[in-house]
């Protein structure tokens, strides 16, 4: 699948790519309404065994200053015996903050937030593993049995009263707190987000239609059988929204909150879609040009950023014709969907990586030219 370019700024982009892709940074942003409620929606068909629900949620985009519905969708586990833990707001002092959701053997905290389909809060009553199989609640899962045949049926008991609040704290907010499970939970080995979720929230976030602004808490879009899949009788649209909708005061504004600098990560950040492959990448920042006073070093200078950028360049696109190739294998072959997310989560890491060793050429490139500071 090819993901339109997302232009963002190259600063942020260094500062996701300082993140490894075992931990979760956070950065202070100027959100201080929370998002719209959790609209109803009916989950769509399991599109085939090994696939797990991953709830909807609503993301922020820092474009345009308003809230976007990524919606919920079956995607296949990275590896046996990993549970979905989805990602939750919650309000952090003095803003909203994103908590961004992982993969891991259990299932940690997500805010309290009731979700649906087996996420009632806590825990998840929508499956169990079981010698390497993934085994369905239906009393919580839209599961065709003619297909699919590890299933069982468990009553799930919600003593809670069921609300659409979609964040923890703050005014309005859900007041759940982790467990001592829960806590211990965010301390197991855990995987990011897998490509396919990755290009599900491009998807979504370059859809208007998916926009609070736009639907107003009822997205057009609310849940596919497929990540990315948005179009097609699988797509399933929001019944209604879960509340009145009310429009962030501060839209169009995402600033760095308090003392903390955008460049430095903390934890546990709400960033944009990372970039898969080379051609999802921000334009490279064009260094401007050096003036020293001494015409032959400057253009001495820029001559080097010239070089550095065509090398930069050319390296993109060395990436991309070889990512391009291994998809025209992939259908060539036929691959299942596990064999092409695992290339996928390949060609991520590969973008990442080289997008990272560019940036840092830049920085250096940019402190060599420094002048030298008089004794």
């Amino acid at each position: 699948m090819r993901i339109a370019p997302c232009v963002r700024s190259l600063v942020f982009a260094f500062v996701v790519l300082l993140v490894s892709a075992a931990s979760f940074a956070q950065v202070g942003i100027s959100i201080t309404i929370g998002p719209p409620a959790l609209p109803v929606y009916e989950q769509p068909l399991c599109p085939d065994a090994g696939y797990l629900w991953t709830p909807g949620y609503w993301a922020y985009d820092y474009d345009i200053g308003d809230y976007y519905w990524v919606p919920g969708t079956w995607v296949l586990a990275p590896q046996p015996g990993f549970l979905w833990t989805p990602g939750w707001w919650g309000w952090g002092g003095s803003a909203f903050i994103f908590h961004e959701g992982y993969w891991g053997p259990t299932v940690g905290f997500y805010g309290g937030i009731v979700y649906g389909f087996g996420y009632f809060g806590t825990g998840y009553e929508g499956g169990r593993w079981q010698n390497g199989q993934f085994f369905y609640n239906r009393t919580v899962n839209n599961v065709n049995v003619t297909n699919i045949h590890n299933t069982y049926n468990t009553t799930v008991i919600n003593n809670t009263t069921v609300n659409r609040v979609s964040y923890n704290g703050g005014n309005g907010g859900i007041t759940a707190r982790p467990t001592s499970a829960e806590e211990a939970a965010a301390n197991e080995r855990h995987i990011p987000p897998v490509a396919a979720q990755t290009q599900n929230a491009q998807a979504a976030r370059n859809d208007p239609q998916q926009r609070a602004s736009v639907n107003h808490g009822k997205p057009a879009v609310a849940a596919t059988p497929k990540p990315g899949e948005f179009k097609g009788a699988g797509a399933v649209p929001a019944k209604e929204a879960g509340g009145p909708y009310t429009p962030p005061a501060n839209r169009g504004k995402a600033e760095p909150t308090g003392n903390e600098q955008a460049a430095r990560p903390q934890s546990n950040v709400p960033k944009p879609p990372t970039a898969v492959h080379p051609n999802d990448l921000p334009p490279m920042e064009k260094a401007a040009p050096r003036k020293t006073g001494d015409p032959d070093v400057d253009k001495k200078y820029q001559q080097q950023q010239e070089e550095m950028s065509a090398r930069q360049d050319k390296e993109r696109q060395q990436l991309q014709q070889q990512q391009d190739q291994e998809h025209q294998n992939l259908a060539r072959e036929n691959a299942d969907e596990a064999k092409k997310q695992q290339v996928e989560q390949q060609h991520q890491q590969q973008t990442q990586q080289l997008q990272q060793r560019h940036v840092q050429e830049q920085q250096q490139m940019k402190e060599s030219q420094q002048p030298a500071r008089p004794k």
